[in-house]
């Protein structure tokens, strides 16, 4: 489903990584790791189409997706990917249903509320997402994934910051996706989360 080769990133006269080659051929769940500032967000942000990389090549289900145009890449993110970013990407003002569906139709947010009751919040659909804990928006974000029907779910440090509870309820969200057939590629310094992952790709 992705494939790289050699990609370099400079920023001005950094390099952040270089030489990155790898293929993930199917749905699984595939851990970036490194010590801090090693460049792992940087690597899912390139994958993700959000950050250019200065070289190489990048497919997706085996296009090539290196120099994709602007609205390219929008329809990459509306149609096929999702982002669980480690600020957690919650319009806190929001309702937490409004944070899935991004709309206040009804036939849309009575979907949604069968996403929030698998991840364990449908209780609090109608509360504001500032309310929320960190591991529950975590599990949001989840929801949100799931309710978009995105192919492939990347996350930057999933588990940051998390009890060991909901780095639990988070690791078995993300294994369950897999299951129903999405890659999932988590940025992380988590032992546990890439020991729970099927590939890892060091930086």
């Amino acid at each position: 489903m992705i494939r790289a080769e050699k990609l370099c990133l400079r920023i001005k006269e950094k390099t952040i990584f270089e030489n990155m080659s790898f293929y993930i051929e199917k749905p699984q769940m595939v851990a970036i790791t490194g010590v801090s500032g090693s460049g792992k967000t940087s690597l899912l942000n390139c994958m993700g189409l959000i950050k250019d990389v200065s070289s190489g090549k990048i497919y997706i289900n085996n296009k090539d997706c290196t120099c994709l145009q602007e609205k390219d890449k929008i329809s990459f993110w509306e149609n096929t990917a999702t982002f669980i970013f480690q600020d957690y990407g919650i319009i806190d003002e929001e309702s937490v249903l409004y944070n899935i569906t991004f709309s206040n139709k009804k036939s849309n947010q009575n979907k949604a509320k069968a996403y929030l009751e698998k991840v364990g919040l449908k209780e609090k659909a109608n509360n504001i997402a500032s309310t929320l804990s960190g591991g529950e928006k975590q599990r949001l974000g989840i929801a949100r994934a799931l309710y978009k029907k995105a192919k492939i779910i990347f996350a930057d440090e999933p588990t940051a910051s998390l009890d060991e509870k909901n780095r639990n309820i988070i690791i078995n969200l993300l294994r369950e996706c897999v299951n129903n057939g999405i890659l999932v590629v988590v940025a992380t310094h988590d032992d546990r989360l890439s020991q729970s992952c099927d590939k890892i790709i060091s930086m």
